[in-house]
């Protein structure tokens, strides 16, 4: 990733109708740096020569992380000539102005657009795509507020071509737009690392939690064929004493000196606390609930119903609510880390989806989870298991806090940036 060095501070300001800038920026109007505004259109849907052409044809919806991520139409040169569309040549600025004003992206390629989209051509003596691109989308939550309408919400074209910008001369514009562009494939190749090594997992889980390790020998069983050494039992059997059912009371502001509350919505997909909805518990009411090192966590009912939880000590005191179960894992039968992997398999999230019966509140109860049979390897082999697919794990959390670093300095760096607050030097 390119070194963001070489910036420097004690810059001079000025005032303007946008605020203070660098005494070298101007405050300008989008119409002046844009050769052009382009106005989007559908082509009529009844006529077919219009459609399934080889010209690329987007609306507000196939916008994603102010990118075009979806191409999921194409139309007709006799299409573009008899609508109000027009193709916006590759990399020039694609603005959604109605239905999902805030989005931005530069496009990829030859592109036709909707009525949703404004095609920007910007004058190349004045400003780059790039830099606007980068500009607006600092600025979105600002842009959102010129909205008008009620039942069509959008930018006129006059107020889009007002807007006030502060411009930078054109070789830092380059260079802040080049800065902030490496910073976001840097976070683009972080997603792609991320989303491989998930994918390695899930093959290689879908190999471990079924054949284990080394095996010659399988035989059937209700749950699919598994090596002869391994059983397949009921949940229930594996744990010490009955599922328990969490607290049915109210959380209350954080406080450290008391436990944390555990609801379903403070736990992420992949089974970890989140940080940011921290809440705790009175402790009277908390302490039957309190979590021992080992308590698994099984989600009953909503729109999360089966998600999970493995209590560990270094998550601090905690105590679980009322819409979770815990079952207590019997360590001289099942590792309660294998019981987390294995919760986090197809194998389990079949076994979910085949208990919500379509039209039903979801809901599995403790009888239901008592009842789900999962493979039981030997001790031995589930702490192997554990070893393998907790190096995979180690690697995804580290490219994951990689990500989130790459993104703070990113949000750091486009507000430094783009107000002149930090300058890049230019020789």
């Amino acid at each position: 990733m390119i070194q963001v060095k070489s910036l420097q501070t004690g810059i001079k300001f000025k005032d303007t109708p946008i605020g203070k800038i660098p005494v070298d920026w101007e405050a300008a109007k989008l119409g002046d740096v844009v050769l052009a505004f382009y106005n989007g259109g559908t082509p009529n849907t009844k006529i077919k020569e219009y459609w399934d052409g080889n010209i690329p044809w987007i609306t507000g919806a196939d916008f994603l992380d102010q990118k075009v991520s979806q191409i999921r139409k194409h139309i007709t040169h006799k299409g573009v000539t008899n609508s109000a569309t027009n193709i916006i040549p590759k990399g020039n600025l694609l603005v959604v102005t109605r239905t999902g004003v805030g989005k931005f992206a530069i496009a990829p390629f030859d592109i036709a657009i909707s009525q949703d989209i404004t095609g920007v051509i910007v004058d190349q003596h004045k400003t780059t795509s790039d830099f606007l691109y980068w500009y607006l989308n600092h600025h979105a939550k600002q842009l959102k507020t010129l909205k008008q309408g009620t039942s069509i919400n959008g930018i006129l074209r006059e107020d889009l071509s007002s807007y006030l910008i502060s411009l930078p001369p054109l070789l830092e514009q380059n260079k802040i737009a080049k800065i902030l562009t490496t910073v976001d494939d840097a976070i683009k190749e972080t997603d792609a690392i991320i989303k491989k090594t998930k994918e390695i997992k899930k093959g290689l889980m879908q190999k471990l939690l079924t054949h284990g390790i080394g095996h010659k020998k399988f035989k059937k069983t209700e749950i699919g064929e598994i090596p002869v050494e391994w059983n397949a039992m009921k949940l229930g059997d594996l744990c010490s004493g009955k599922p328990e059912y969490g607290a049915n009371v109210s959380a209350i502001d954080r406080n450290d000196n008391l436990p944390r509350y555990v609801r379903i919505t403070d736990v992420s997909d992949n089974g970890h606390l989140l940080r940011n909805t921290w809440q705790s518990i009175n402790r009277k009411a908390a302490e039957p609930y309190i979590l021992k090192e080992g308590d698994f966590l099984f989600a009953r009912s909503g729109a999360t119903v089966g998600k999970t939880y493995l209590y560990r000590k270094e998550d601090g005191e905690c105590a679980f609510a009322g819409y979770m179960i815990r079952f207590r894992p019997n360590p001289l039968k099942l590792l309660p880390e294998f019981l987390f992997q294995l919760a986090h398999s197809d194998f389990y999230y079949n076994w979910v989806k085949g208990m919500l019966r379509a039209g039903a509140q979801p809901n599995i109860n403790g009888t239901e989870y008592s009842g789900l049979i999962i493979p039981k390897p030997p001790i031995n082999e589930q702490k192997e298991i554990i070893s393998i697919l907790s190096v995979i794990d180690k690697e995804i959390d580290n490219e994951t806090n990689h990500k989130q670093y790459i993104e703070t300095l990113k949000k750091s760096l486009m507000q430094v940036l783009l107000t002149g607050r930090i300058r890049v030097k230019l020789h």
